[in-house]
């Protein structure tokens, strides 16, 4: 009776890679204390809990909503757990990516400071 707690790399692994999103960006961002530890599993498989998962899915929506103009955020569609690991109820590989129009390379972009002012990283 053992249960699967490794999964394989992750969607989540993925999508940071093609927002070119590291885990230092991830770990930044979070106001929910985030350790890379923790975002090193996620993208990795390892088992995670369903507020473990929310908490990944609203610190990835983060790192990416902080780096976009105001025209850019009006187009984005968040990620949900669902979308971030292939073991979450409601998965679905063959789903298009949801921001396709949107997906770009945010490594030169750095966190907007009004964004930052908001999350309380600095004052």
């Amino acid at each position: 009776m053992s249960e699967e707690r490794d999964f394989g790399p992750q969607p989540l692994a993925t999508l940071l890679e093609r927002w070119g999103l590291s885990h230092h960006d991830m770990v930044e961002v979070s106001p929910e204390q985030l350790t890379y530890k923790q975002v090193q599993r996620a993208a990795m498989g390892r088992k995670l809990t369903l507020k473990m998962k929310q908490k990944l899915a609203r610190t990835l929506n983060f790192a990416i909503w902080g780096r976009f103009t105001n025209e850019e955020r009006e187009e984005y569609v968040e990620y949900f757990p669902k979308h971030l690991f292939n073991y979450s109820k409601g998965f679905n590989g063959e789903a298009p990516e949801l921001n396709e129009g949107l997906i770009q390379s945010l490594e030169e972009r750095k966190v907007r400071r009004d964004f930052l002012l908001e999350l309380g990283k600095i004052q």
